[in-house]
């Protein structure tokens, strides 16, 4: 026989708080993805989409809102 005192793995977090640190990229990503782009062909001329609500206001709170998420996940208890 041999040893039986073979340890399993143990990981640092739980399945629920991967699955919340899953949810919390996600919305970094989409804040990220609505911030990015509108740039001018021409450099010549000033693109007023630049001052969108979509890049001014919805992608910094959805970044914002992100790292909450990650924040809870971390400290939240995976045995309750």
């Amino acid at each position: 026989m041999e040893n039986q005192n073979i340890e399993k793995p143990t990981f640092l977090f739980g399945k629920k708080n991967y699955v919340i640190m899953v949810i919390g990229l996600v919305f970094i990503t989409l804040g990220f993805i609505f911030m990015a782009g509108g740039g001018s062909e021409n450099p010549d001329v000033f693109n007023e989409e630049i001052y969108n609500w979509q890049r001014i206001r919805l992608a910094p709170t959805l970044v914002i809102i992100g790292l909450a998420i990650e924040i809870y996940a971390i400290l939240v208890n995976p045995k309750k």
